[in-house]
């Protein structure tokens, strides 16, 4: 049995430089490099359930966790080679070879990694904050991979989007500092409506939904004449929702018009619908009631007030209202079952 290992050891499989590569250098060094990487997925697992259950810090728990198993596997790697019986120094006649192939047969890959390695350092885009991207797409960041980013949106779907894509493109954090952002919500009304009476109810309605902040001086609600359409007053609402509505724009925005719809409907104040007037100063010589008399038409008598409606269920505000879910860690592929269910039939 020692000579079979002697034999092994003595075995040179070929020569490097002056450094001859033996198959039991070869085997030993496998089994370094395998341990590296076991024991670096067991450190990330255990670092990702310790993230997993604490409250604060996440961030700087997955800074600590890729630094873990990239260092962990990057020290395997040259541990491994070390074995195999390589000096490092004798492989400076292939320098400019490797440089020239990963120049070219791993640009990318190395262009991601390092992209990957700033976003963590950067600590610009953060585990569980909410993006968007130049293309309108918005979500919760994930993950943060060696290759890309996991982004999931609110209809639960996730998007990958390369690491170097997010840095050099145009990023928007809605949730980087400070815990609110000022949304317009932008309405109108009919011509002739009270500019004051619009505002006050907007503004009630607005402040009765869960999710808007407190006002303060440098938090407060407000509603702008910004425009006069072709038939309409454009108005915009301006609020300070809370960080888990900002979480999601299109369900707050929805929150917000459904709500504005209730008070000016409950307030009579009329929703224009997109229209022109033709105005005859003059019919054969008459103008206003004669005009009018001429046409055979009576004189139009005053609205009579309508009874406000009730008040509708604002599903968009329930929504809102809801907690947003913690980003979700990987899979602990060690609690997932191995064998079948009874119910479910096995192999033939």
């Amino acid at each position: 049995m020692q000579s079979d290992l002697a034999g092994l050891e003595t075995f040179i499989l070929f020569t490097i430089g002056r450094t001859p590569v033996t198959l039991g250098g070869v085997i030993a060094g496998a089994v370094v490099i395998i341990v590296a990487f076991i024991l670096a997925w067991a450190a990330g697992q255990g670092l990702r359930r310790v993230r997993a259950r604490a409250r604060y810090g996440s961030s700087a728990l997955f800074i600590v966790e890729k630094l873990v198993t990239y260092g962990v596997v990057i020290v395997g790697m040259i541990a491994g080679l070390s074995t195999v019986g390589l000096d490092f120094s004798s492989l400076a006649i292939f320098a400019g070879a490797i440089g020239v192939g990963v120049g070219l047969g791993l640009q990318g890959v190395v262009k991601e990694f390092v992209s990957g390695l700033v976003l963590i350092f950067d600590r610009v885009v953060n585990i569980g904050d909410y993006v968007e991207l130049e293309g309108g797409q918005r979500g919760q960041v994930q993950e943060i991979g060696p290759r890309a980013t996991r982004i999931r949106n609110n209809d639960n779907v996730d998007i990958i989007v390369p690491n170097s894509h997010l840095i050099e493109g145009t990023l928007v954090n809605w949730t980087l500092h400070g815990a609110t952002r000022r949304i317009h919500i932008p309405f109108a009304v009919a011509y002739g409506a009270d500019k004051d009476k619009v505002r006050d109810a907007v503004l009630a309605a607005a402040r009765a939904l869960p999710f808007t902040l407190p006002e303060s001086d440098a938090h407060k609600s407000q509603v702008w004449l910004v425009g006069f359409g072709d038939s309409a007053l454009n108005f915009e609402l301006l609020v300070w929702p809370d960080l888990n509505a900002a979480k999601r724009p299109n369900g707050m925005l929805a929150a917000y018009t459904w709500a504005i719809d209730d008070a000016l409907r409950a307030a009579n104040i009329e929703i224009p619908y997109p229209q022109q007037d033709l105005r005859i100063r003059s019919f054969f010589g008459h103008e206003g009631e004669g005009a009018l008399e001429s046409l055979g038409l009576k004189t139009p008598h005053a609205a009579v007030p309508v009874e406000p409606p009730p008040a509708s269920v604002n599903d968009a505000a329930e929504d809102v209202s809801r907690p947003l879910p913690e980003p979700e860690p990987e899979p602990d592929t060690e609690a997932q079952p191995t064998t079948a269910p009874p119910d479910v039939a096995g192999p033939p």
